[in-house]
């Protein structure tokens, strides 16, 4: 066997004991009598790639999201969900407009909540969609580790020209998914006049979904896209005080 596996496995099935709660390195270290050093950096590599999350060098280590995904558990998504509801149902009254918290599952764009408006003409998305389609999906590629992506994009493939034709190419996606990063804002406008406004939701710095608003063109002038960006931005914020707390 692959001695550093089994050593990682260890590690996620010692603190999966208690999903709830913080582990801290001497307690991991001590817990499985495993040197500290190989210790931090099994658990660096477990960050890195999300199946653990790193709340800080005093709050020490849980189960992060893709841990729950391996087995399509949603404890991780109603985390989520229980700290941005109220915040959605808020943003959604003010502007009357669809808001959608998002994840990356199944390489794909994956809805956990959605706030609907009472509008006559709606936007309905369906609850899985291709990353590329969507500005929460791209939101989301762009703010993946770089080794996550890369290996994310070799098995999906690059966007075609229809879809998002300034990232069909490797040079054009990379552009892109920079610029979207730089401005922690991804705007969409698909070919049946659909507006898609995402941001990125953080835990401890780390984001891990993005909520957005979608609505047909001919209700977002210039003036009400800025109003809706702002109040995503702060719906944001908020979201993230709460997963923090």
């Amino acid at each position: 066997m692959v001695l550093v596996v089994v050593k990682a496995l260890d590690i996620l099935e010692y603190i999966a004991r208690d999903a709830d709660r913080a582990y801290s390195l001497t307690e991991i270290a001590e817990g499985l009598n495993m040197h500290q050093a190989t210790c931090v950096n099994i658990l660096q590599t477990l960050v890195e790639k999300s199946y653990l999350e790193h709340l800080g060098r005093k709050k020490g280590y849980r189960l992060g999201p893709m841990a729950y995904n391996l087995t399509n558990n949603l404890s991780y998504s109603q985390h989520l969900v229980t700290a941005a509801k109220e915040v959605m149902e808020s943003l959604t009254a003010r502007f009357n407009e669809t808001s959608i918290l998002g994840v990356i599952r199944n390489q794909k764009r994956f809805i956990v909540h959605l706030v609907n408006s009472d509008q006559d003409l709606q936007v309905r998305s369906r609850t899985e969609r291709s990353l590329y389609e969507t500005a929460t999906g791209r939101l989301l590629l762009a703010y993946l580790s770089p080794r996550e992506r890369d290996s994310l994009i070799a098995n999906i493939g690059l966007p075609s020209s229809i879809i998002w034709p300034e990232a069909d190419t490797q040079a054009g996606l990379e552009a892109e998914l920079s610029k979207i990063q730089a401005e922690g804002l991804c705007v969409t406008l698909s070919p049946t006049h659909i507006i898609g406004l995402a941001v990125p939701i953080r835990k401890q710095k780390q984001v891990v979904a993005s909520l957005s608003i979608f609505l047909p063109e001919i209700r977002c002038s210039i003036t009400r896209q800025k109003e809706i960006v702002q109040s995503l931005q702060l719906a944001a914020q908020a979201i993230n005080e709460r997963l923090d707390a």
